[in-house]
């Protein structure tokens, strides 16, 4: 039990770290604010279960359910309301169109992705 306790630690402690890379590496506050929900409560989450595994107790089980029950919950919404507010002080979101000249011309991977029909291409 300890090794499984251990690997879910380790793992969202990975997830934790790639979070933290994701924050760094994002272009505007949008893209961070999901790199930061979604992989912080999954990190989160694996942490708390290892903790669970670890201890195998029924008290501390419920209250590692109750507490990613919680993350569930209020980061999606905190998440959306910092994005409202971002959107409310005038931050535009990034947009390839906007940022061209990082992308290299023709670039298949940006200008001809099937989901991307009805989108200009970037010339």
């Amino acid at each position: 039990m300890d090794g499984i306790a251990a690997a879910l630690v380790f793992l969202g402690g990975l997830f934790s770290l790639v979070a933290g890379i994701g924050i760094l590496r994002m272009q505007d506050v949008f893209i961070r604010m999901h790199a930061s929900t979604k992989v912080g409560t999954l990190a989160s989450g694996l942490i708390l279960a290892g903790v669970a595994v670890h201890f195998s107790e029924p008290i501390i089980l419920f209250k590692v359910i109750l507490i990613i029950l919680f993350l569930l919950l209020t980061a999606p919404i905190a998440a959306h309301m910092i994005g409202r507010a971002a959107l409310h002080i005038g931050i535009e979101p990034w947009s390839a169109e906007v940022h061209h000249d990082t992308y290299k011309k023709g670039d298949p991977a940006i200008n001809h992705r099937s989901s991307d029909k009805n989108l200009p291409k970037i010339e």
